[in-house]
């Protein structure tokens, strides 16, 4: 017995299907981007059988894209990524803080992708370090995740850096844990000014070594940094999460997101494509939203990130290179044990894996399988 896999109704790749001859002058990243998207799990890329140990359920399962910018790619990388993550967490409040880069720098980003997403993290860093080592703050070594976004709700460019930082951090010697008060990690408009002043000045410097393209006006980029100075630099720290379970499930939704999910996806035709939206202006009120086509795929490559760039980052405490070693420290002198297994994550491919005949049996996959291959077995499979 043969039985396809279940997808939503409607999949970006279906959209890049029907549009994606309509854009001009892609570069050859985006080109690449679109290819994999529309034969990610399809027999273009190949596949494998699948039986169960237990009964005599089979079904084909084409291979996926892998590329990070596809909504059916995501799952699987993220629960490898949130394994890792779940033997890190320590038994402390944790933060959730967003840095939000003004619009003004949004021509200036496209146009310099990895240069002023670079800037952004940086920033970041440099302030959360800062005002938190800061004797009058916190006065503490702290260490925390950064995770890049560049959408809004309505795939528009809207650079931001969300945090997950814990609530303390070492003593400038490593002799004690200090922590933060209860339900309050750092002041948002210390952050805010700070924040302001470490991107501006990191952004001269970048430009000074003539890495910034579309900035070599010095009147222009001037008048740019003014008019970014107008306004407040919002930074909105939320409520500290409830647990280790909670902070890993805030981080399963975020870690691996892109632009947008097929389950956002409403309609598509051969004129336009209608999605849902969450209206922050009005309480997250949802609404839809109807865009033409390439319209839509164009914004959706809006938010493609450079080959190579690391959306995810760690710092301070938490630095690749150091985050075992201080890690064992803070767990010290907080007297904690490393922290057990948390089953919260990955649930979907966990049913994903059980027979759905049966119930009680697991998938297990067979060898590679070319197109040509595979076509040959589910006639073989549905005729027998």
């Amino acid at each position: 017995m043969t039985q396809p896999f279940q997808r939503p109704a409607l999949e970006l790749a279906e959209i890049v299907r029907r549009h994606g001859h309509r854009l001009a002058n892609l570069t050859g990243e985006q080109q690449r981007i679109l290819r994999a998207i529309a034969s990610c799990r399809t027999a273009a890329l190949g596949g494998h059988v699948e039986s169960c140990d237990q009964c005599q359920y089979r079904r084909i399962a084409y291979n996926s894209c892998r590329n990070r910018h596809c909504p059916k790619c995501q799952a699987s990388a993220c629960a490898r990524w949130m394994e890792d993550r779940a033997a890190e967490l320590l038994p402390v409040e944790y933060f959730h803080v967003v840095f939000t880069l003004p619009d003004t720098f949004n021509a200036l980003a496209l146009a310099n992708k990895r240069v002023v997403y670079g800037v952004l993290f940086d920033a970041v860093a440099q302030t959360l370090l800062e005002v938190a080592a800061n004797p009058k703050r916190l006065g503490a070594r702290i260490g925390f995740i950064g995770i890049l976004h560049t959408w809004g709700q309505n795939l528009c460019l809207h650079p931001h850096v969300h945090c997950v930082v814990p609530g303390g951090g070492l003593s400038p010697d490593g002799s004690r844990w200090i922590s933060c008060r209860a339900g309050f990690f750092l002041p948002v408009r210390v952050l805010s000014k700070v924040f302001r002043g470490k991107f501006i000045d990191l952004l001269k410097r970048v430009r000074g070594q003539g890495k910034l393209i579309g900035a070599e006006n010095d009147d222009a980029f001037e008048q740019l940094l003014d008019a970014s100075v107008r306004h407040d630099w919002v930074v909105h720290a939320k409520p500290p999460f409830g647990g280790p379970e909670q902070v890993l499930k805030y981080l399963a939704r975020y870690t691996h997101r892109i632009a947008i999910s097929n389950r956002r996806l409403v309609s598509a035709d051969n004129q336009s494509v209608t999605f849902t939206w969450k209206d922050y202006a009005h309480n997250n009120k949802p609404r839809t939203m109807t865009l033409d086509g390439a319209e839509f795929l164009r914004r959706f490559l809006l938010h493609a990130v450079p080959t190579g760039f690391m959306r995810i980052r760690h710092f301070g405490l938490l630095a690749n290179r150091v985050r075992k070693e201080n890690l064992a420290v803070c767990r010290q002198r907080l007297n904690a044990r490393a922290p057990a297994n948390l089953s919260v994550l990955n649930n979907n491919a966990q049913q994903h894996h059980c027979c759905p005949e049966c119930k009680c049996g697991t998938l297990h996959a067979g060898p590679n399988l070319s197109s040509s291959e595979l076509h040959r077995v589910t006639i073989r499979m549905n005729t027998s």
